[in-house]
């Protein structure tokens, strides 16, 4: 028996890891995608079954990959033929698309990365609301609350502030003991301030001024009929409440509870946020002088033509500014618009 002198077959090599993908397939194509777009380019010019020959596919897949080439703008159709675009030109796009969602995704993980604090905060909170455990620190006295809102201030500027103040005497006190102190805060950045108090207490002598240089100095205050309790939210993490829901700081000698607790604070921002939107700019923010005296003189019985001599104006202009005010002051009509006028101080 004559020995096997035939070369035996080779080994096949280990299966490696996938080498590089191509240019195409960086794109965003497929295999099948960029063997037919490359029957596309040598044939320049050919129909579905010249290109289901050149690439040995199925008419069906051949088909419906020609329709994503089109659709991806690589590949043109004209009358039953397809047609290569100009790599320059069909690449290009693919490139921008690409950059495109790639630039997308990047402001998706940007939000992502911004958002990982929230996560945090309400990680927190579901541990405080299991655990039982809410940090609650004691503060009393008058000048120990003002110092300690700029103090949290001071460490982390600027501190977002809001606030709601339902009683004449906290703004009495704020008016000509500590208002200067915070808006010198304000002014040097370390207090970014919303508040939001009763319409009642612009009647206290002096508060007018001080709320002025307090909004000039970049505050924002809003007034409501009536504010339902005294409570503070500090930046992100801690809250102010008063021992007893309903109070005011006043009336407990400015004892309250600092809570530092997410839950707490997230809870008592949402319903700041549900008393500012309910709640009126300061009167005299309305700067519109001409608005103003057409409402007063419209209070006084005065017609639109005696209104418009009276100002040196046309009556077509005192009409525009009773549309202006009323859709300012939300009213459906002129007496009801003169109403909420006077009720939010413009006419005093």
């Amino acid at each position: 028996m004559r020995p096997d002198t035939s070369t035996p077959p080779a080994l096949s090599a280990p299966p490696g890891p996938p080498g590089p993908a191509g240019p195409l397939e960086t794109l965003g194509l497929t295999p099948a995608q960029t063997t037919l777009y490359n029957a596309v380019l040598r044939l320049h010019r050919a129909t579905r079954a010249d290109l289901v020959q050149a690439t040995d596919g199925s008419p069906e897949s051949t088909a419906r990959e020609l329709a994503t080439l089109v659709r991806l703008g690589v590949v043109d159709e004209q009358g039953g033929e397809y047609l290569a675009r100009h790599p320059a030109a069909a690449l290009g796009h693919l490139i921008a698309e690409r950059l495109d969602r790639l630039a997308a995704e990047s402001r998706g993980i940007d939000r992502v990365l911004g958002s990982i604090r929230g996560f945090i905060h309400q990680y927190d909170a579901g541990h405080d609301y299991q655990s039982g455990r809410f940090p609650v620190e004691a503060v009393g006295g008058a000048d120990e609350f003002y110092e300690s809102v700029i103090g949290m201030a001071v460490q982390a500027p600027p501190l977002t502030l809001v606030s709601a103040i339902p009683d004449g005497r906290t703004m009495s006190d704020f008016a000509h003991r500590y208002a200067d102190q915070w808006i010198g805060a304000q002014h040097a950045g370390l207090l970014s301030c919303r508040v939001v108090i009763p319409v009642h207490t612009l009647e206290i002598p002096g508060l007018r001024d001080k709320l002025d240089r307090f909004e000039r100095a970049g505050a924002q205050v809003r007034t409501l009929d009536a504010v339902p309790s005294w409570f503070l939210v500090a930046g992100e993490d801690a809250a102010g409440m008063p021992s007893q829901w309903g109070g005011t700081l006043a009336e407990n000698a400015y004892n309250f509870h600092l809570v530092r607790a997410p839950v707490v604070v997230a809870a008592l921002g949402s319903f700041f946020e549900e008393l500012w939107a309910r709640a009126s700019p300061l009167p005299w923010t309305y700067r519109d002088d001409v608005v103003i005296r057409v409402l007063r003189l419209a209070g006084q019985g005065v017609p639109d033509e005696t209104i418009a001599r009276h100002l040196g104006v046309s009556v077509r202009t005192v009409r525009a500014r009773f549309a202006d005010a009323m859709a300012e002051l939300g009213a459906q009509s002129r007496f009801q618009a003169g109403v909420e006028a006077a009720r939010r101080g413009w006419l005093s």
